[in-house]
Formats: structure tokens, sequence, C-alpha cells
């Protein structure tokens, strides 16, 4: 008989079979980490098939280097053959050393393996996903319905397909028994995304309904299909071919067939909402969506001719239907927002829309939209903030998963100085709506206020994150390092790797002090005291759809920062004559009070710039507004500074920094703000930058 050992003793002795399960047990959970961690931080599914492909090639590569090396106290040699006498003690030795090592990393794998089933097993004890363990559980009755693709013949269909998708997310969203998310989320992902585990990571749910629409010709064909996203696997599909005329019971029906497939517990009320259909007309129905089509893209361009547009099909809707509630009271809300927005409405026209809202909900008194619409009322036009948070609390009794009206709710409770109830519903925002970058952008903005700045800053990277181009993200990390350390040339790179086109010079319209003015972007550069390049970037603005009195009150503080007012005077007369010509017929209008303010200082009327500052403040008290107060009361402090009343300013100024006002207002900001450059000096001012007296938010 031949010493040679036989071909499955070598492999022992070469400790290939330990080396193979090693690897099989360490790779099986590198995988997991893979496929159920990366998808949190949204590594790209291509990217991880390349890892998971990779770890299963390099199963072979490793049996074949367990064969041919050996790790030794002299380092990684090749393995030898076993001499004819046998082997030599001190190789034997070494050999049993290796085999020890070995068996303790296989051992603790093997343990790091059972962990893992055991706390998988605890987690379906606990009603956690079955398909697989993951670091935050996803409640099984939740749903995110993907954008509908229209297959009609003709593409300006697709105002109908986005509609009726709409319409079921909303039938679903009154179910208080499911998690549904945003439709603005939703919007993010193709109608068929290739890879739906990503999704269910990506927006915390369990399922997501699929669907197509195909309109011609009287007929309508809705094809959908519940899907549970974890595992890709189908639960439910069906086919509708209907008459046009009867899509709202196709609505109702797929909304009905999903809650029954999530096994969702529905009231009485919840169960009505299902079948009850926004009006009994086809036509004024399809108008109406051509409205909600428009006015989707009005929310996402802030265009006022998108606005413009929707208004006119709601109404051409009503037209057909005076009794479209629906319509009625999405036409409301859309007045408010371009009162909001573009154009302030007389206190008459504003009782118009609040009458419109009002008739909305005597024919359909359990109609969320209805409720949202007269809250915008109360919130965006009469600033009567108990009443407008009742109506946003009706519709979260309505619509449990409605995220602009809790999203509304949260702004109402920031008003009112509610700031832990404000930032506990907007993480609740951010969970129904995930995708949507806004929501992480007004958490920092909060933040910022409260001068909580490392959580500002990391709220307004999770904003860039989702959309580079969100100016109020942006906002949110200048801000934290601006105010926060005072560091410009930080704040001037970070600035720098913003894309070029987001850089436009924005006044916000709402804040009371010279940012507010002057515009985010341009502020920055005066805080460099580079005058040059924050007039610049307003010349750009002249073809914007920004009024020109924004533009020339902007430009008209910029001049009175460098010293150079007088050689503007005519350019600052102007905008004195447009901003007055608006406080004729808005005269508490407070964000012109303030322009008007900053061009009377350039011009060198210190008495009408205070009386200007002074009638901000009082038709806007911190008392009343936990948010815009503060900000003009620090608006009042600079006009102050900039008109000698030095002792008042700092009187001023110690309050504004005692309350929730870090956007506007810092011990770092005053270091370098040139607005302060007057008082610098000033011992009562010096001891403001000492902090030594506060106790507020800055401390």
């Amino acid at each position: 008989m031949s010493d040679k050992p036989s071909f499955f003793a070598e492999l022992q002795r070469r400790h290939v079979y330990k080396v193979g399960a090693a690897y099989a047990v360490a790779g099986w959970l590198l995988v997991q980490v893979v496929t159920q961690v990366f998808p949190i931080f949204e590594v790209s599914a291509l990217a991880q098939r390349i890892i998971v492909l990779v770890i299963v090639a390099g199963f072979p590569f490793a049996l074949i280097l367990s064969w041919l090396f050996d790790i030794t106290s002299q380092g990684i040699v090749r393995t030898g053959e076993l001499p004819a006498s046998g082997e030599a003690p001190a190789v034997r030795r070494e050999r049993l050393g290796i085999d020890r090592k070995l068996n303790y990393v296989l051992g603790a794998l093997l343990l790091v393996a059972i962990a893992y089933f055991a706390a998988e097993r605890v987690g379906l004890i606990n009603g956690a996903r079955k398909t697989s363990f993951a670091v935050t559980a996803i409640p099984e009755k939740s749903i995110a319905v993907l954008p509908f693709e229209n297959l009609s013949s003709d593409k300006e269909n697709a105002y109908f397909a986005d509609g009726i998708q709409d319409e079921i997310l909303t039938k679903l969203a009154s179910i208080a028994d499911l998690k549904v998310i945003s439709r603005i989320s939703t919007a993010k992902y193709k109608s068929k995304p290739e890879d739906l585990k990503t999704v269910s990571q990506q927006l915390g749910v369990a399922t997501v309904l699929e669907g197509t629409v195909q309109r011609s010709t009287g007929k309508v064909r809705v094809n959908v299909q519940l899907i549970d996203a974890r595992v890709d696997t189908h639960l439910w599909a069906k086919t509708y071919d209907r008459d046009v005329k009867d899509v709202f019971a196709v609505e109702s029906e797929v909304s009905q067939e999903i809650a029954d497939a999530l096994q969702a517990k529905l009231s009485p009320n919840e169960t009505n909402n299902l079948a009850t259909a926004p009006t009994h007309d086809p036509e004024a129905y399809d108008l109406f969506l051509k409205g909600e089509y428009y006015e989707r893209e009005a929310e996402a361009s802030r265009k006022p001719a998108a606005y413009e547009q929707a208004s006119s099909w709601y109404q051409q809707a009503i037209a057909r239907d005076p009794q479209f509630a629906l319509a009625m009271a999405r036409l409301a809300e859309n007045q408010m927002w371009q009162h909001w927005y573009f154009k302030r409405l007389s206190e008459p026209e504003l009782e118009e829309v609040k009458s419109r809202a009002e008739r909305a909900l005597r024919p359909a008194p359990d109609l969320a939209e209805g409720h949202i619409a007269l809250g915008l009322c109360y919130y965006l036009g009469k600033w009567q903030y108990a009443q407008a948070l009742a109506e946003f609390q009706r519709a979260l009794e309505l619509q449990p998963n409605n995220v602009p009206a809790l999203d509304y709710a949260a702004h109402v409770h920031r008003r009112q100085g509610q700031w832990k109830q404000h930032l506990s519903e907007l993480a609740k925002c951010e969970e129904l709506d995930p995708r949507n970058s806004n929501i992480p952008a007004q958490i920092g903005a909060s933040y910022c206020r409260l001068r909580m700045w490392e959580e500002a800053n990391r709220a307004g990277l999770r904003s860039l994150a989702l959309d580079p181009h969100n100016l109020a993200g942006m906002v949110n990390v200048i801000q934290s390092c601006l105010n926060g350390t005072g560091d410009i040339e930080k704040a001037t790179r970070i600035l720098a790797t913003f894309p070029a086109d987001s850089l436009i010079a924005r006044s916000d319209k709402f804040g009371g002090d010279i940012s507010g003015i002057i515009g985010q972007w341009p502020y920055v550069y005066a805080i460099k005291r580079d005058y040059g390049a924050a007039l610049k970037a307003w010349d750009k603005e002249k073809s914007n759809s920004l009024e020109n009195r924004d533009r020339l009150a902007a430009r008209a503080a910029i001049h009175l920062l460098t010293g150079d007012a007088a050689n503007a005077r005519d350019e600052i007369e102007s905008g004195r004559a447009l901003v007055e010509a608006r406080l004729r017929q808005q005269p508490d209008d407070r964000y012109v009070l303030t322009q008007l303010s900053w061009i009377e200082t350039a011009l060198g009327r210190n008495a009408e710039a205070l009386t200007a500052a002074r009638l901000a403040a009082e038709l806007m008290p911190p008392e009343k507004d936990a948010v815009e107060g503060p900000e003009v009361l620090a608006g009042l402090a600079e006009i102050e500074v900039r008109t000698g009343e030095t002792a008042e300013a700092v009187k001023t100024l110690r309050q504004a920094l005692l309350l929730p006002a870090g956007m506007v207002v810092s011990i770092e900001r005053l270091k370098i703000d040139p607005v302060w450059d007057p008082i610098r000096n000033d011992p009562g001012f010096q001891q403001l930058l000492k902090g030594t007296e506060l106790i507020g938010p800055d401390k």
C-alpha cells in the first residue's frame, strides 16, 4: 500500500473543508448585510447585485488558495507535499495550531449566524417582517400607490391616469388601520420599478399597488395589481372594463379590495367614504382631474401660470356641477396658495374664498379637503391659528394618512410656539412622505430657529440628499454654519457646492430681517462684504417673475450697506414709489412695511423708517406668532441700529436673542454681520456678544 494520503485526507490536511465552511458562513452573512442594510442607505440595486456576485464568485478562489497555501508563524507559505516518512513533529504542531485558529473562526461565524436566526425569529413572533430581518419593522398593513401608467393612444390622457391613481390613494388614506404613503413620495418612482425590494425599504411599506389605465371612445380599462414588495410576490390582480361614467365605481372597488386584501379594519364611516363618488357628472369629473394635474404641477414648480390654469379647470368643473364640493374645496385651496405666494388678496376677496370653502362643507361635512381649505383660509389668510388648527385636526380625523393636513397642523403648532409637538408631527409626516425633500427642510428650519445647529445641518443635508436643488435645505446648511459658528469661508465653500442654477436671488417674503429683504444668497455675499456680488445677483433677476418692487427694495438695502445709497437715489426712489403703492392696497402687509423701512433708511428718512419698522413689529408681536414675530423684532433692531437708536437697538436685540429667532440672529452672526457695524464698539452690544446675560435659546 502507498503511504500517500487519499485526496479527501489531503483536503482535510490542507484545511480546504474548514476554509470552505468559514467562507460560506461569512459570505452568507455579508449577503444579508448587503440586501438588508444597504437599501436603507439607498445604495443602488446594481451595486448590491455586483457585491453579491463578487462574494459568490470568490468561493472557488478561496478553496484553491486554501489548497495551495498555509498561514504559518513564518507568514503565508506554499503548502508542501507530505513526506513519505510522515509529518514532522514541528510541522504537525504548526498544523494543529492552524486547525485551532480555524476552529475558532468557524465557531465565531456560526455563533453570529445563530444570533441572526434568533433575531429573525423574534421579529416574526412580534409581527415584524416575515421575509427578512430589517433594522426597523415595516407594518404589514402598509401600502404605496405607485404612478399609474397611461396606455391610452392619446398621451394627453396622462392626467386621467394620474387622477384615478390619486383618487384611489385618497380613499385609502381615510383608513386609519393602514399606513399609506403620500403621493409626492410615490411620484418619484416609475409605474413598474425594477427593484421593488428597494422601494419597500425606501418607503417603509410592505405592499405596493401598480396600475395601468387605458381610455378610448367612452370606455376605460383599469388594470391593477397588489404586490408584496418585500419579496416581489403578487397578492391580487384585477382588470376592470367599464364605461367612463362608471370610473367612480372602479375607484371604490379597487380601494375596497385592497383594504380586504390587507385585512384592514374599517369603521362604518370609512366604508362609506370608499363607496362615495365626488360627483355624478363624468364631464365635471374630467374637468376636475385636469385641474388636479395642473395643481400638482403648480405645487412642484411654484409658477403662477400653473396655479391659474388649475383654477380655470376647477371653475369649469363647478360650472358643470354646482354641488361639486371637492372641486370647490380645491379651488379655495388653490386661491389661498396664490394669495400666499404671489398676490395678496384684499379682505373682501379673502372672505369670498372662505365662503367657498364653507359652501364645499355644506353638502359634504365629512370632506377632509373642505376642512383643509377652510383651515388654510384661517391660517394663510386671517392668521387665526386656533381656528385653523381645529380644521386641520378634523381633516386628520377623517383621513389619518393625509400628509398635507398633518403638515399644516405642524406649521400652526410652530406658529404657536409648540415646538415639541411641531417636530413630532413633522417626524410623522416624514414617515408617511419619506421622499419629500421639503419635510426635512422644514425640520431643519425649526432647528435653526431653536439654534440647534447640528440638528439643523443634518436635516438640511437629508433634504438635499433627496433634492440637491431644494432651496430651504440649502438655507439650513448655510445657516447652521453661518449662524452657528460664524465661519464665513466655510459657508462660502458650502455655497459653491450647490448647483449653479439654484443660486438665484430670492427674497423669502416672510422674514423680517435684512436677509429676508435681499435674499439668502446675496446675503452671504453681503456678510462677506462683497457687495458688488450681492448687487450682481439681483441684476440677474430683471427678467424673473419676482415683482420689480422686491428687486428694487433688495438693491436699496444693499446700497445702504455699501454706503453709496446717495449714488443710487433715483433707483431707490423708484422702489419707494412701488412699495407705497402696494401699501395703499394692503396697509398691514408686514413684509412690504419692512421693505419700506430699508428704503426710507437708505434715503436718510430715519423717522419714517422707524415708523414703518415699528408698525410691522406691532402687527406681529412674538406672543402672537412664534415664527414671524421674533424675526420682525430682529428686523426692528436692525433699523434702530441704522437710524442711530443705539440704546433701543441693544434692548430690542437682547429680547430677540432670548427668542427662537436663530434663522436671523445669533451671537456668532452678530460678530460678523455688517448690519451691526455702527454699534460694534458699543459697550451694550459688546456685552451681548459675551452671552453672559442670556438664558434663552442661544445659551
